[in-house]
């Protein structure tokens, strides 16, 4: 049995400027017949293919935070998702505090399309994270008054760590296990991230499910990531390798912590290392 390698994309596998670079490329598509490679991912079903454009991948993946485990044949192996009367209400706490948030629901559960509904009042994070990466995104959806959807993958809201902490132990308070909050820092756009999902949409749940998948056992499962929502694939996987440039908690919870950086091809130069190809 081919052994499991699966990692992080933004700060972890993808380049600084978003992209995969050549080294990285030439190194997974060698492997790739080696051993299984995927990837674990905040992005979409179509962001993911467009980032990873050129490279093989063959083994199934784990998208929006671990809300959709898909193969590329878009095949969905599992989905996790929050109903709108939650969403409505999640929302509904938010406006309190001020903040507005994005929502991303599943549309169809053959095409994988999604929509990514966008607030009337937006912050200026918000507003340059859509002005520079999702100008041309066919998604978009700007809504009058932004509401909770059928099939909602995940709730994101942007803004400073001061309004987000706050509502995120105010959501947490009201709603308990209903929902999985992930609050963390945005190293691109130096604010903080706060994702809501379903309680077992997150990567660790996901992760299982690829193992069920694969009839393979987590010791034979290294993962690479950087950041909190990757710190319960660290303690379900045999080997959690954390990338130099990783948040200080999440090195804190990996077997290895590499000497580079997403910007030096950490997670490719590892799999060149660990990976044989005799």
């Amino acid at each position: 049995m081919k052994k499991l390698y699966i990692t992080d994309l933004d700060h972890t596998f993808l380049h600084s400027s978003q992209s995969v670079t050549p080294f990285s490329k030439q190194i997974w598509n060698e492997k790739a017949n080696h051993a299984q490679l995927s990837v674990a991912t905040a992005r979409s079903f179509s962001k993911t293919h467009e980032f990873l454009e050129g490279l093989q991948l063959n083994t199934p993946l784990i998208l929006l935070d671990g809300a959709m485990v898909a193969t590329t044949q878009k095949k969905l192996i599992d989905i996790k998702t929050l109903d709108k009367k939650i969403g409505d209400a999640i929302i509904h706490e938010g406006v309190q505090f001020g903040i507005y948030p994005f929502v991303i629901s599943l549309n169809d559960h053959q095409s994988l399309d999604e929509t990514f509904a966008v607030p009337a009042v937006l912050n200026s994070f918000q507003d340059y994270l859509l002005r520079n990466n999702y100008a041309t995104d066919k998604r978009l959806s700007f809504k009058t008054k932004i509401k909770g959807a059928k099939d909602t993958l995940k709730i994101v809201y942007m803004g400073e760590e001061k309004v987000l902490r706050p509502l995120t132990e105010h959501l947490r308070d009201i709603f308990k296990e209903k929902i999985e909050l992930k609050l963390a820092p945005e190293k691109y756009m130096n604010c903080y991230f706060l994702t809501i999902l379903h309680p077992l949409g997150d990567k660790a749940h996901a992760l299982e499910k690829v193992h069920e998948y694969l009839n393979l056992s987590a010791i034979n499962t290294t993962v690479f990531g950087d950041s909190l929502n990757d710190i319960g694939m660290f303690k379900l996987a045999g080997t959690a390798v954390a990338v130099n440039n990783a948040l200080d908690a999440v090195k804190q919870e990996a077997d290895i912590v590499l000497a580079e950086s997403n910007d030096e091809d950490a997670v490719a130069k590892y799999l060149q290392q660990h990976i044989k190809c005799d």
